[in-house]
């Protein structure tokens, strides 16, 4: 926390020495240099008292620029499938669009778009889409910007996103190091890594690399993320148009009812604003 700023001195602080009054004005001069003085002192006070206030004060919290409402749903309730881009609308301005109206960052919102349309011809009978991935991302990482993290233009993150050690803590489960810390930097215990927190092992088994560079996949890259989600929940779930097969998919993520129906709420949130997107 920054240090309060120190009050600057006022003219009140500097000796005044007037010249000499005529006799005959002088008690007229005293009255009104006394009426000055005063005016001045109680200026000073009323600065003064803006200061302290000012610093003592509490400003407003901010207002969400969008909630995402907690829905109550039972298990194997299909989720509302979103939108996509419309024919003919240019995808980076319509996630724009999108973005300044939910609290998912344009760049995040083109690596769930894109890992859709990946897995639709990879996966054809999937039937998952970017709304779902960006319920997940929601929920483990705030789509990548966890902690204050920043996404670049070439979707990998400004810092990397790392969990807690999976060290059998309280709340915790015991997951000894199956990388040799070279994805979670902890070569005893392992961690979730990247924007939608794969642990390494699972990592390795389903990571696809978004581009066709041929690079390693990264998962502090929203794009090698979101595909290698987007490959785990099809792989988990079967059909994810399905009640059925989207909570099999998401409670094999995190086998957790409230984590599923966050993970719900999210997804149902972004396609009801994308339905409203002019």
């Amino acid at each position: 926390m920054a240090a309060s700023p120190t009050p600057q001195p006022t003219t009140l602080s500097l000796a005044l020495h007037p010249a000499p009054e005529p006799p005959r004005r002088r008690g007229l001069r005293v009255v009104l240099r006394l009426a000055v003085v005063a005016l001045l002192f109680a200026s000073a006070a009323a600065a003064v008292w803006v200061i302290a206030a000012s610093k003592d004060a509490k400003p407003p919290p901010p207002r969400p620029r969008f909630t995402v409402p907690a829905l109550d749903v039972a298990r194997d309730t299909p989720v509302p499938p979103a939108v996509g881009v419309p024919a003919g609308v240019d995808q980076r301005d319509w996630a724009r669009r999108l973005s300044e109206q939910t609290d998912i960052p344009a760049r995040t919102l083109i690596a769930y778009l894109n890992a859709e349309a990946d897995m639709r011809e990879r996966a054809p009978d999937c039937g998952l889409t970017w709304n779902t991935l960006a319920g997940v991302g929601r929920v483990e990482s705030h789509h990548g910007r966890y902690g204050g993290t920043a996404i670049a233009e070439d979707g990998k993150l400004s810092e990397p996103i790392i969990g807690v050690p999976l060290d059998g803590s309280p709340g915790v489960q015991a997951i000894p190091d199956t990388d040799k810390g070279t994805l979670d930097g902890d070569a005893q215990w392992d961690r979730a890594v990247g924007s939608m927190q794969f642990l390494p092992s699972t990592w390795k088994r389903y990571a696809l690399r978004a581009g066709d560079d041929g690079a390693t996949p990264n998962p502090q890259d929203v794009d090698d993320a979101a595909l290698t989600a987007a490959h785990y929940l099809c792989a988990s779930g079967g059909n994810l148009a399905t009640g059925e097969g989207w909570w099999k998919a998401i409670l094999t993520y995190n086998e957790s009812l409230k984590y599923g129906r966050d993970v719900y709420s999210g997804a149902a949130a972004y396609a009801t604003k994308a339905a409203g997107l002019n």
